[in-house]
C-alpha cells in the first residue's frame, strides 16, 4: 500500500471543510494513518515548499500556510498519491473539474483549500516533515477485503 500526505490549508480549515475533506478520503476507501491540526511553524512551511523557494510567491505562500491552523494527514491505499491528486482536482480551482475538492469549494489559486503530495518520493518527505514515524498508526480497516482484490 502506498502512503501520501494530505493537508487541508488554514482556508479550510476555517470555512470547516476539514470533515468534509476526511470524509471524502475515508468514503473512497484510503486509510488516515494519522492526523494533527496545528499552526505551522515558518521553519516546518520553508522545509515543506522547498522547490518553491526561488518563485516570487514563495514568501506569500509561506506568510499563508503559517497564518492559521491547518491539518496534517497521512494517508494510506493502493494508488493514493494518485488517487488523492485526482480527487483534489487542478492546482487552480477554476481548472479544477466538478466534483472534485478544489472543484467544489475553492475559487482562487492561492485559497485552494488543500495540498496533496504529487509523487511517491514527495509524500515520504512530506510526511517526515510533518509526523515521526512513532506518530503513524497502522492498522487494518474491517472494509478493506470489499476494497481490494
Amino acid at each position: 500500500m502506498q502512503r501520501s500526505y494530505v493537508m487541508v490549508k488554514p482556508d479550510g480549515v476555517q470555512r470547516n471543510l476539514v470533515g468534509e475533506v476526511i470524509s471524502r478520503l475515508e468514503k473512497r476507501g484510503l486509510k488516515i494513518l494519522a492526523i494533527k491540526m496545528y499552526t505551522i511553524p515558518k521553519e516546518t512551511a520553508r522545509a515543506h515548499y522547498a522547490e518553491h523557494e526561488e518563485k516570487p510567491f514563495f514568501q506569500s505562500l509561506l506568510d499563508f500556510i503559517t497564518s492559521g491552523p491547518s491539518v496534517s494527514i497521512v494517508v494510506q491505499g493502493k494508488n493514493a498519491v494518485s488517487v488523492i491528486r485526482t480527487m483534489v482536482g487542478a492546482t487552480n480551482p477554476s481548472e479544477a473539474a466538478a466534483g472534485t475538492i478544489r472543484g467544489d469549494f475553492g475559487l482562487d489559486t492561492g485559497r485552494n483549500i488543500v495540498h496533496a503530495s504529487d509523487s511517491t518520493e514527495s509524500a515520504k518527505r512530506e510526511i517526515s516533515i510533518h509526523f515521526s514515524e512513532s506518530d503513524i498508526s497502522e492498522y487494518s480497516r474491517i472494509d478493506e477485503q470489499w476494497l481490494y482484490e
